[in-house]
C-alpha cells in the first residue's frame, strides 16, 4: 500500500489553518512588546515576559505531538488539537490588548503577560500537529512542497496580521494614539480580526482534509526503507507520556545534527521578534529608549509591523521557489545559503540610513524564514518513523524554544548593561547567529539524500 499522491489545492486546503495560526502569530510579535510596555513593562524586562513563549512550547508540543500521534476520533488524528488550539488561541487574542479592563482584580501587565501565554499555548496546540500532518499524509517525494506551501500560507497569514494595524489606520483612519494611555484602537481591532481569521481558518482544514486511520499507517511503515547504519529505528510500544523521554533518548542522528542548525536559527529569531521595535524606534527614528507612549512611537512600532509583513511576504513567494532550489543544488545548500542571507539583512539594520531601507534588510530576512520553516523540517520527515511523526516533531520543537529561552533570560541584561541600552545589537547578534547556523547545516545528514543514492 502507498501514500496517494495529492494534488497541489489538496496540500493547500490541508495546511490552510496556518493562514489563521500565523496571522495571530504576526500580530503577537509585532506589536506585543509594544502593548506590554504600554502596560507598565521596562524594555529591560521585554525578554523576560517573552520567555512564556518558548516555555509554552516546550512543555506543549511534545505532549500535544504525543497524544495526537494516539489519538482516532470522528474529526480524525491532528485535527481535534487544531480546533481546541484555535479557540483557545482566540480568546487570548481578544483580550491580550483589553486586558485593562481586569484592573479591578490585577494590574494590566499581569493580565497582559497571562494572555501572551494563553496564545502561546493555543498556537503550540495547533501548530505542531499541522507539521505532523504533512508528514502523515504526503509521500516522500512531496514533503518539501508540503512544507514549502505550509511556509507561503504562514507568509500569507503574517503579512495580514503585521499590516493590518497599519492599514487600519491609514486606510480606514482608526485612530492609532494612546487614549487616556491605554492600547490604541487599531490594535485592538486588529486582535479582534485575527481571531476571527484564526477559527475560520482552521475549519477549512478540518472540513477538507481527510486523514489516515493508525492501520493504514501501520502499512505504510512496513513498506517504509530506511538506511539503518545512518537512522534509528523505533520500535512502537508507547504506553505512556513517559515514554517522550526514550523517544527522545533514541531520536534520529539526523535530528541530532538539525538541533544545532535550529538553536542558532531560533536564537536569531528571538533576538527579532523581541527588540525590533525598540532598537528600530532608537536607533533608526532616534526616539529615546523609555519612549513607548508617543504617536512618534507608535508610528515606528507601526512601520515595524510593515517591515514584518515584508518579510513574511517575501518568505511566501520564495517559499514557492524553495522546491525547485532544493531539487537543483539539495536541501542543505539551499537552506545554508538563506541563513547565510537573512544573517546579513539583520546585520545590515545597523547601517540603514533611513527607515525605507529597513525594506531591503527585510527581504533577507524572509529569504531564511521561509527557510527556516520548510528544509528542516522536510529534512527531517524522511528519518522519522510515520508511527512517531507527532511525537517528534514535537521533541524537534525543544531545539526551537530552548534558545528562545536562553535569549530571554540573557537578552534584557546584554541589551542593559553590554550593550548600553542600545538593543540595534541585539540585531546585529541575531545576525550571527543566522551566520552559525548557515555552516552547521553542512554536518547534517539528509536521509531521502542518501536513500536516493542508493
Amino acid at each position: 500500500m502507498e501514500k496517494r499522491r495529492l494534488s497541489f489545492w489538496e496540500i493547500w486546503n490541508m495546511s490552510f489553518g496556518f493562514l489563521g495560526i500565523q496571522m495571530g502569530f504576526a500580530l503577537q510579535n509585532a506589536n506585543a512588546s509594544r502593548i506590554l510596555q504600554i502596560f507598565g513593562a521596562d524594555v529591560h524586562e521585554l525578554s523576560w515576559f517573552w520567555i512564556i513563549a518558548p516555555l509554552m512550547g516546550l512543555i506543549v508540543q511534545p505532549v500535544i505531538g504525543y497524544y495526537s500521534d494516539k489519538t482516532w476520533g470522528k474529526l480524525g488524528r491532528r485535527k481535534p488539537f487544531f480546533l481546541l488550539g484555535a479557540v483557545l488561541a482566540s480568546v487570548g487574542l481578544i483580550l491580550m490588548p483589553q486586558a485593562a479592563i481586569f484592573i479591578t482584580f490585577l494590574p494590566a501587565l499581569w493580565v497582559g503577560a497571562g494572555m501572551l501565554m494563553i496564545m502561546d499555548a493555543s498556537f503550540n496546540i495547533a501548530m505542531e500537529p499541522f507539521r505532523a500532518l504533512v508528514g502523515d499524509n504526503l509521500r516522500t517525494d512531496q514533503r518539501t512542497l508540503g512544507f514549502s506551501v505550509q511556509t507561503a500560507l504562514i507568509g500569507f497569514g503574517a503579512v495580514i496580521g503585521s499590516w493590518l494595524p497599519y492599514v487600519l489606520t491609514n486606510w480606514f483612519g482608526v485612530s492609532n494614539r494612546n487614549e487616556s494611555g491605554g492600547v490604541p484602537m487599531h490594535l485592538i481591532l486588529s486582535f479582534v480580526i485575527g481571531a476571527i481569521i484564526l477559527v475560520g481558518s482552521i475549519l477549512v482544514s478540518i472540513f477538507t482534509t481527510k486523514e489516515y486511520s493508525p492501520e493504514e499507517l501501520a502499512q505504510f511503515e512496513e513498506k517504509k526503507t530506511l538506511l539503518e547504519t545512518n537512522v534509528s529505528t523505533v520500535k512502537i510500544k508507547n504506553n505512556s507520556l513517559l515514554d517522550i523521554f526514550e523517544d527522545f533518548k533514541k531520536m534520529p542522528e539526523t535530528m541530532r545534527q538539525l538541533s544545532w542548525v535550529q538553536f542558532f536559527s531560533w536564537f536569531g529569531l528571538f533576538g527579532m521578534w523581541v527588540f525590533s521595535t525598540p532598537a528600530i524606534a532608537h536607533h533608526v527614528y532616534g526616539l529615546p529608549i523609555s519612549d513607548s507612549k508617543s504617536e512618534a512611537y507608535q508610528n515606528a512600532g507601526d512601520w515595524v509591523g510593515v517591515l514584518f509583513g515584508i518579510y513574511n511576504l517575501v518568505s511566501a513567494f520564495y517559499a514557492f521557489a524553495l522546491p525547485y532550489i532544493a531539487k537543483k543544488i539539495g536541501r542543505k545548500i539551499t537552506h545554508s545559503i538563506s541563513l547565510v542571507i537573512g544573517g546579513l539583512g539583520l546585520i545590515s539594520i545597523y547601517f540603514v540610513p533611513n527607515e525605507n531601507w529597513l525594506i531591503l534588510s527585510m527581504i533577507g530576512v524572509g529569504i531564511a524564514w521561509a527557510s527556516i520553516l520548510s528544509m528542516p523540517y522536510a529534512i527531517l520527515a524522511g528519518s522519522i518513523s510515520p508511527m512517531k511523526m507527532g511525537v517528534y516533531m514535537g521533541i524537534f520543537n525543544f531545539f526551537i524554544v530552548v534558545p528562545q529561552i536562553i535569549n530571554a533570560l540573557i537578552g534584557g541584561p546584554l541589551v542593559k548593561y553590554v550593550y548600553h541600552d542600545n538593543a540595534i545589537f541585539a540585531l546585529v547578534t541575531s545576525g550571527f547567529s543566522f551566520l552559525i547556523a548557515a555552516a552547521l547545516v553542512f554536518k547534517v545528514q539528509d536521509v531521502d539524500d542518501l536513500i536516493k543514492q542508493q
